[in-house]
């Protein structure tokens, strides 16, 4: 073997790895603007986070400006839509402690099982029956609506293996109805105040907003406007309702299995089950994580580590998602996110009313 066909093997041997960098790069830049524009006072005040943040950024670049150097990127972006997505929901285990649970009591958490389980029903139910859309955005805009909003579809979607444009379409249903949640609760809770429809503390009416709210971010605004109690209540809440997103991933894997033998008229034993790894590591990790082993300044690094991974997987898809094939789903998906939106204030407002009054 010559000079020249050695270094032709070797340049052939880092080809992928050079392949990946200007998608990788182009995600990190994106992925810096939003975490600074996320710090900023006015999006914090509107609940608008790093996520949220990235994937409007990605859309918005990926439809004006990406298709000139989407050749030379398309390889590093799908990796980090691919792989740092399953890396961000490992590390999002270290937010999380089981101490958190027991914060709340069997109250919040039966509150927080009602609701998702509820919810993601009602939506199944209305996707298929009433508006008749699709299984990827019906289960989507379930997953987004009853767990953890953006993070919750972006976990789904290798599940279920939805393209871009519907993943794209669920997460617009979570920023549009998410965000107007930050101004209505505080709202409800002080018209709440002057007529006491309904008994109230800041505590109960934060886990009814840490249950009910669809994004993390979104969760931590409207329970600020309200208080601390309100704030530290919603916030714990909200973080039992992510930790079910792992169970919530076996369990719908479970189901499509069985959806699939019996469409195709086989048994269930055959069709194997695609347990989703990263959803089990990541309960894995929280587990972990509430033994409080590591100190918590590198707790603290590994929790940016995580926003930063999940923010570059939201830039990645919001760069491979066209506004035309939004349009193109129509009206359809935004009315039945805006159904389950009602559902999650008066209904999620119910379960939490009953199983305050029961316990």
């Amino acid at each position: 073997m010559n000079k020249t066909e050695t270094n032709e093997i070797a340049q052939h041997n880092m080809h992928p790895i050079f392949k990946l960098l200007p998608g990788i790069i182009l995600a990190g830049i994106l992925t810096a603007i939003s975490i600074y524009l996320g710090e900023q006072s006015w999006f914090i005040d509107i609940g608008l986070g790093a996520l949220t943040l990235a994937i409007l950024l990605g859309i918005f670049v990926g439809n004006t400006v990406y298709p000139v150097a989407s050749q030379s990127c398309d390889t590093g972006i799908k990796f980090a839509k691919h792989y740092f997505l399953r890396a961000g929901i490992i590390l999002y285990g270290f937010r999380l402690t089981f101490q958190q649970i027991t914060d709340v009591g069997a109250t919040g958490i039966l509150i927080d099982a009602l609701t998702l389980t509820s919810t993601f029903l009602l939506a199944y139910w209305l996707g298929k029956k009433v508006f008749g859309l699709d299984d990827e955005t019906t289960i989507l805009i379930g997953a987004g609506s009853s767990i953890c909003g953006a993070a919750a579809v972006m976990a789904t979607e290798p599940v279920i293996n939805a393209p871009a444009s519907k993943v794209a379409v669920a997460v617009s249903t979570v920023v549009i109805f998410g965000t107007i949640c930050i101004f209505v609760y505080p709202w409800i809770y002080q018209l709440n105040m002057h007529y006491g429809w309904f008994p109230a503390t800041q505590e109960t009416f934060g886990i009814f907003i840490g249950s009910t709210v669809h994004e993390v971010a979104q969760v931590v605004a409207a329970g600020h406007t309200i208080g601390p109690e309100a704030e530290n209540a919603s916030v714990i809440a909200k973080m039992i309702r992510v930790m079910m997103l792992a169970p919530f991933l076996i369990i719908l894997s479970a189901f499509l299995s069985r959806k699939i033998a019996k469409k195709n008229g086989t048994s269930a034993q055959k069709n194997k089950i695609t347990i989703p790894w990263f959803a089990v590591i990541f309960i894995l990790v929280a587990a972990f994580n509430s033994f409080n082993l590591l100190p918590q300044a590198l707790v603290h690094h590994i929790i940016t580590l995580d926003t930063i991974l999940l923010a570059m997987a939201m830039v990645a898809l919001g760069l491979t998602t066209h506004v035309s094939a939004i349009r193109q789903a129509g009206i359809k998906p935004l009315l039945m996110a805006l159904i389950l939106f009602i559902w999650l204030i008066v209904g999620g407002l119910f379960i939490n009313l009953v199983i305050q009054t029961i316990f």
